[in-house]
């Protein structure tokens, strides 16, 4: 099972198979089956163009597993996790080229 355990849109800057992006959507997903976990940090650049253009198109991401391995979802790892979430992310949209501007969110949390 797949669970977004945050996600929020925030405004960027970045460019992508020639196509300039100006928001992203940043998450924390994990995914747990049979006894594993596994918990991966992801980015989703897309244009919009419009204030309300949430349209994600996932031609420009860049994502990153955090933590696998045996076990189930806790709650004590995610917090873990979310904390450093905006260091990792930052890091993965640099090497892409991109930014994420943390004080620019475009909608609040959402939390699974």
């Amino acid at each position: 099972m797949t669970t977004d355990v945050y996600a929020q849109f925030f405004s960027a800057e970045g460019t992508f198979n020639g196509r300039e992006r100006h928001a992203a959507l940043v998450t924390l997903t994990v995914d747990s089956e049979q006894g594993q976990v596994k918990y991966t940090a992801a980015a989703s650049f897309f244009p919009h163009d419009a204030e309300d253009d949430f349209a994600v198109s996932y031609d420009a991401s860049v994502s990153e597993v955090l933590f696998e391995g045996k076990g189930r979802r806790s709650k004590k790892r995610e917090a873990e996790l979310l904390e450093g979430l905006q260091d990792r992310v930052s890091a993965l949209a640099r090497n892409a080229g991109a930014k994420v501007f943390w004080d620019a969110p475009l909608r609040e949390a959402r939390r699974g």
